[in-house]
């Protein structure tokens, strides 16, 4: 299908403000979708990217195991860090309303490479967690089905390599092609997938805390308010590693700031629905962690969340016990549609950063073409569904041990690029940080705080991965495999933005995006 070449030229004409308040007369797109998506629309995605009843089952044991009855406060820690960053994008967006987000922010504070790199984080975390999620989604799929037909040897199916890498890849294909589509398919899909996730989850939750009031599980405990104390942790390891569960479980709201270009009010609308996300995600987790605290307790034997037999996958061993043989199905759908949900939207947040980088030339032309009728970025999310499908079948083939690591290697992507877009912030608007004290805090303080704290996980995490013990426990040359897969990726980044630099020498001189240049746009 023919697609749209909006990529400026050096020298051409572009339109729009690069500070202060801005607005929708202010910034015209790059030939995305404008004013498809609403407050409501936007803070739906940014909830759905973050899949929190998957989050949910996959971390809500983990962090009890290392944390113990403290995990609700640790749950509020990490969601300290987050919100920090949450006013450093809000504050940026409504300066620069681009959907490169922080590749575009981080280039205008510190320059071409620094931008770059930072726009390799985000990219190549997206595609390790599409990757995940749709390995995630098909095992909901199979286990599903068997669940229905009672037929344990169909949810034996995902077992079969072959079979489970082309169902996973057919679910790729799925999302691919609605978010290729344009935003309005996109939102209606949401509304749907994230309404059932909430619900069910809401449902979970009482009556797990019936279960809860009524002692029905011989570990269940009492409510006490020294679960909210993050100071009551046994010790300072225990609390990184549960502070970096609970960092990962908030990572994916940045999506709302993605579509800031389609959203009506584009400078204002994805700060608040950015806001929103975290309210609801933050609300959730509390509820559900203390109430299932209280129904099955955090230790490691029986239904106890920390019992390292399922801790992995909490709702699939609570789904029965604690709603039944015919609501806990409702469950398994819960977590089905969760990871698809996700793996839907999260081709946003990494397409449209992908065209942004493409159109200020960081990356080649081809990606900044938007399709004339869908209003998408549609030959950069292809290029991430394929990137994504491919990644996923090979880490499959050679080792699920790789898959597993590259997982884990995730934290330090997501510390990396958040920590810079905070820093950027304060850096970017330095020079307005003493007009109030409202630019003090908001465009200052609060980001680095946000920042440090992010970045302080980063090294602690970096350190961390050294040890061979940290994930699958598996080593390359004695080194951790976790480490070498972190470092490694953005290793690989360093080098192809070299060659990138090569390539389009125009970007990298900073001819192309500066301070000063406006939020990009060409007439339409």
């Amino acid at each position: 299908m023919t697609q749209l070449d909006v990529r400026p030229r050096v020298g051409d004409t572009v339109s729009g403000v690069a500070g202060g308040e801005g607005g929708d007369g202010d910034v015209r797109g790059k030939g995305l979708g404008k004013g498809s998506v609403g407050l409501v629309g936007s803070a739906v995605i940014g909830i759905s990217t973050v899949a929190p009843v998957y989050c949910l089952t996959s971390t809500l044991g983990s962090t009890a195991g290392e944390v113990g009855v403290q995990m609700p406060a640790v749950f509020l820690a990490g969601f300290l860090p987050m919100l920090l960053v949450a006013f450093a994008y809000r504050e940026l967006n409504k300066a620069v309303p681009d959907c490169g987000t922080s590749f575009t922010w981080t280039v205008k504070a510190f320059g071409p490479r620094i931008g770059w790199m930072c726009g390799w984080g985000l990219v190549i975390a997206t595609i390790i967690v599409l990757s995940n999620l749709a390995g995630v989604a098909t095992s909901y799929f199979w286990l599903l089905a068997g669940e229905i037909t009672g037929n344990p040897s169909i949810a034996a199916l995902d077992d079969d390599k072959l079979v489970h890498i082309a169902t996973c890849l057919t679910l790729i294909a799925a999302a691919t092609a609605i978010s290729y589509r344009g935003m309005t398919a996109t939102k209606g899909v949401q509304y749907t997938l994230v309404g059932l996730q909430l619900a069910v989850l809401a449902i979970f939750v009482a009556m797990a805390f019936q279960k809860g009031s009524a002692g029905t599980f011989d570990t269940g405990l009492d409510f006490s308010r020294q679960w909210m104390n993050p100071f009551a942790v046994e010790s300072m390891g225990a609390f990184t590693a549960g502070l970096s569960l609970s960092i990962f479980m908030y990572w994916g709201w940045d999506a709302c700031l993605a579509t800031n270009e389609e959203t009506t009010g584009s400078a204002k609308t994805p700060g608040r629905a950015s806001l929103i996300a975290m309210v609801v995600l933050v609300g959730s987790y509390l509820a559900t962690g203390i109430a299932a605290q209280m129904a099955v307790g955090s230790g490691t034997v029986g239904f106890g969340l920390g019992n390292p037999e399922t801790s992995g996958n909490v709702f699939a061993a609570l789904a029965g016990p604690v709603m039944g043989p015919v609501l806990g199905i409702l469950l398994f759908v819960a977590v089905l549609a969760s990871a698809t949900a996700s793996l839907q939207t999260t081709f946003i947040p990494v397409a449209r950063t992908v065209l942004a980088m493409s159109t200020y030339e960081a990356l080649p032309a081809s990606y900044a073409k938007v399709h004339p009728r869908f209003k998408t970025p549609g030959r950069a999310t292809v290029m991430a569904g394929a990137a994504t499908g491919a990644f996923y079948t090979v880490m499959t083939l050679v080792s699920e041990n790789v898959l597993t690591d590259t997982i884990f290697a995730l934290g330090l992507m997501i510390c990396f690029y958040y920590s810079l877009t905070a820093f950027a912030c304060a850096w970017y608007f330095r020079g307005e940080l003493r007009r109030s004290t409202r630019d003090l805090f908001f465009k200052g303080v609060f980001p680095v705080l946000g920042g440090l704290l992010l970045a302080a996980v980063f090294l602690k995490t970096l350190i961390d991965m050294w040890n061979p013990s940290y994930g699958s426990g598996s080593t390359v040359l004695g080194v951790g495999s976790v480490f070498v897969i972190g470092v490694g990726l953005l290793a690989l980044g360093l080098v192809i933005m070299l060659i990138t630099q090569r390539r389009s020498p125009a970007f990298f001189r900073g001819e192309i995006l500066t301070k000063s240049t406006p939020a990009l746009v060409v007439e339409d």
